[in-house]
């Protein structure tokens, strides 16, 4: 009789050379993912592109899929749908579902953000997501998003990543004038309305009213063909200008803005278009919206997923709900990695830890369990015996103690369809701050966890 203890340990102390250069190898395409993708419609355009190298074509509500089939569903180039049909009969073995969010926190520009003050352009902006809003002072932000013109022309923009590109900034104050500041608790430090980005700092020679935020506004024009009125049909955002970067002597880990929760749905993606064995029908959800509750039209309550479903069981003559009812999903989201910095709010023993694979948590939600899917015993079992038989490695954990805080994931939504549904997803340092760090191992763990659930 071996142990009858459980533990989880490091893989790198076990990893052979092999697995050492496949963690390395894999981290290459995810840091160059993540640098791409710092938005989620980044996100969909990268993805679709290599979709479509892999075989996806588009699909049109209305025509009959068949076994092979391999088809995507851009949903306004916000959140992405990848389906591919197997031969099994969905109805009695249902479909295997992957889901992920691409969106990630950051710093929305309001529709009317353009103003200056005492010689200085700035745009307001609304934060997006759980954020500490005082780590986005000091530190180089760049500009993202798509504008649409009076004329209807669409123009994309994406200013401070490249090199020799311009950066955009927040101001805090010097720590010798800030005692009173000092004195506030951390979340009231640095309020939501005083998180304007600074834009421009030389006057306009053709306006004598507004001169710094009119040379802004020349600068736009000249660059995008933009007119004031022109942020009103806009969605731009200021998101970190850092790029992924190995962290450590030994490069173990990444640093990278956005990692939640692209680290999950890029494992996801490579997982489905590296695996053809052609037997379950797989959908894989990149959604939106994820970061502000799912909601909206990108988002994993919309509609659109169901209507997804509903034309797989007509292509087939399946029912519905029983096809839901044999479904499976595994929801790919984060989960705050153990750090030895601030271990007051982990119960250690529940608690994932960097470099020993994926996460698995059974529940999130706060305090009891509030806004959790808290996944069945049964599903477990099922995901722990597909991982044994593909040497997944694999940990659990929660979201902190008991009543240190919380959060929710999209699996709640999942389960409202009557589709079992775990959480699972890459253990994160710093989670929500603008640059997240990960360990390689994890990383390729969860693509094997990802690749393991759609061959199992």
């Amino acid at each position: 009789m071996g142990s009858l203890n459980y533990e989880h340990k490091n893989i790198f102390l076990y990893a052979d050379d092999e697995k050492k250069r496949a963690i390395r190898e894999y981290a290459v395409g995810y840091m160059r993912f993540i640098d791409e993708a710092k938005t989620e419609r980044e996100a969909v355009s990268y993805l679709v592109k290599r979709a479509e190298e892999a075989g996806y074509t588009p699909f049109s509500f209305g025509e009959t899929l068949k076994v092979g089939d391999k088809k995507y569903v851009n949903n306004r180039n916000k959140s992405l749908y990848l389906l591919r049909v197997g031969s099994e009969d969905v109805g009695k073995n249902g479909v295997r579902i992957l889901a992920a969010h691409i969106d990630s926190p950051r710093l929305d520009l309001k529709q009317n953000p353009l103003f200056e003050k005492d010689e200085i352009a700035f745009f307001k902006t609304h934060y997006y997501g759980g954020i500490k809003k005082y780590q986005w002072a000091t530190i180089p932000l760049a500009l993202h998003g798509v504008v649409h013109l009076a004329d209807g022309t669409k123009v994309t923009v994406k200013i401070g990543d490249d090199e020799g590109d311009p950066v955009f900034y927040v101001s805090d104050l010097l720590p010798h004038l800030a005692s009173k500041q000092m004195g506030k608790p951390l979340s009231e430090a640095i309020d939501g309305e005083s998180l304007n980005v600074w834009v421009g700092a030389t006057p306009s020679e053709s306006e004598e009213k507004n001169r710094f935020s009119y040379a802004a506004l020349e600068l736009l024009h000249e660059k995008y063909g933009m007119k004031e009125e022109d942020f009103l049909c806009a969605e731009l955002c200021a998101v970190p200008a850092f790029r992924a970067r190995e962290i450590g002597l030994d490069r173990a880990l990444i640093g990278a803005y956005g990692q939640d929760d692209k680290v999950c749905s890029y494992p996801q993606f490579t997982a489905l278009t590296e695996n053809d064995d052609g037997v379950h029908t797989v959908i894989a959800v990149f959604a939106d919206k994820e970061e502000i509750g799912s909601e909206g039209t990108t988002g994993m309550q919309t509609e659109l997923f169901d209507d997804l479903l509903r034309a797989v069981a007509d292509s087939f003559g399946a029912n519905e709900a029983e096809m839901r009812a044999n479904s499976m999903c595994l929801s790919g989201d984060v989960s705050a990695s153990y750090d030895p910095q601030f271990p007051e709010v982990y119960d250690k023993r529940n608690a994932t830890f960097l470099s020993h694979g994926a996460g698995v948590m059974k529940y999130t939600g706060a305090r009891g369990k509030s806004g959790s899917n808290d996944a069945g015993a049964e599903y477990l079992h099922k995901i722990r015996a597909i991982f044994a038989e593909n040497g997944v490695q694999w940990q659990t954990g929660e979201l902190g103690k008991v009543d240190a805080g919380g959060g929710g994931t999209l699996a709640k939504y999942m389960a409202r369809r009557n589709i079992d549904t775990l959480d699972i997803g890459v253990p994160v340092v710093s989670m929500h701050s603008p640059y997240e760090v990960v360990s390689k191992a994890d990383l390729y763990e969860d693509h094997l966890a990802f690749k393991a659930f759609i061959k199992g």
